[in-house]
């Protein structure tokens, strides 16, 4: 087990993610955009960066999340039991861009699955993915515009982030394996 980031890590590089999402985003303002969040891991995630943004440019922007349950391509081989949880989207996707915000970007599955789920709802004028870590080791030629940190795993190794929606001291991410 090696701790990647700790919780000062975490935060440093959200505060990093939240400030290149306002770049990035910035011809269409913060009311434009909105931080949607894949259940699990990305909801708190896209909460914390909603509020760093909020934070620094005074208006903060709307944030949903998505659960990609039904969308999985291996929701019948690969999960033992399915757990389902909410989609709350807080806007008309056809008017506003999106940037759906994970933990971990590994094979890109998530990533296609989540944007179906999107694309059911409505069609925004621009999709983005924001990460906290990249772990590599794609099946889909899927990458992030906007990334935490690169963690070189192997292909067995597990990534574990603990980051809620409220910064905490045991915050961390840790790889469990040995790649790093």
């Amino acid at each position: 087990m090696t701790v990647v980031l700790d919780a000062a890590g975490i935060e440093r590089t959200l505060r990093r993610l939240a400030s290149e999402i306002v770049e990035g985003c910035s011809e269409d303002g913060v009311d434009r955009f909105a931080l949607i969040g894949i259940r699990r891991g990305g909801v708190p995630l896209a909460e914390r960066l909603a509020d760093l943004i909020e934070g620094s440019e005074g208006q903060r922007p709307e944030t949903g999340a998505l659960d990609i349950t039904l969308y999985r391509d291996d929701l019948y081989t690969g999960l033992e039991s399915p757990t389902f949880g909410a989609t709350e989207l807080p806007v008309n996707l056809n008017g506003v861009g999106i940037v759906l915000v994970d933990d971990v970007l590994f094979t890109g599955r998530t990533i296609r699955a989540a944007l179906g789920v999107v694309h059911d709802y409505g069609r925004p004028p621009w999709i983005k993915l924001a990460v906290l870590v990249d772990r590599g080791h794609r099946e889909l030629p899927i990458q992030a515009d906007y990334t935490g940190g690169v963690v070189p795993t192997n292909q067995g190794d597990r990534i574990e982030v603990r980051a809620g929606a409220v910064p905490a001291d045991d915050d961390a991410v840790v790889l469990h394996g040995g790649a790093a």
